[in-house]
């Protein structure tokens, strides 16, 4: 087995918040759904998302400058299933379903996520097959929601308030 596949199975044991990561602009309306989101400070609330050069979404993402990480509650899986091209479903189509809007900047924003957070790109760093977008948040609104999770290769659902209880 390749190191490549190593790292992947490895990266597929690695919990991680399923995201649909938007951008709306002169460059077009796109979105794409992603697990390789990470906060990086507070001061400025800054976050990084990755996402391959070889995604359409990409260059646009680039063009408009502007994104919004959606951070998927538990209902929103069939919407996830979507942005990540499970489906078939045209990238039109998809920002027609239930629950988007477009903000103050023309960037789809998904309502009933568990929290959004909207702002502009502040810088991009090239690595390997993708690019790392450093997105400075200027907006959140969160919710009180069970969280939805890519583990082992599979969407599942985190109950908030749900505490895991010390050994005796």
């Amino acid at each position: 087995m390749s190191l490549q596949q190593e790292f992947r199975n490895a990266m597929s044991k690695l919990a991680a918040a399923v995201n649909i990561v938007t951008t709306g602009g002169d460059a077009g309306t796109v979105g794409i759904t992603a697990t390789a989101v990470c906060s990086v400070t507070d001061s400025p609330a800054t976050l990084l998302v990755c996402v391959n050069r070889n995604s359409a979404s990409n260059e646009i993402f680039k063009k408009n400058g502007r994104l919004c990480i959606n951070v998927c509650a538990s209902e929103q899986q069939e919407m996830s299933k979507h942005f990540a091209g499970m489906t078939g479903l045209e990238m039109s189509e998809r920002f027609k379903l239930p629950g988007w809007h477009l903000n103050e900047h023309q960037v789809p924003v998904l309502r009933g996520a568990l929290t959004t957070l909207e702002g502009k790109i502040s810088d991009t760093t090239e690595v390997g097959t993708h690019t790392v977008f450093f997105l400075e948040v200027e907006a959140i609104a969160t919710q009180d929601k069970d969280a939805l999770m890519y583990f082992d290769r599979q969407f599942m659902e985190l109950k908030a308030n749900v505490k895991v209880s010390e050994a005796a």
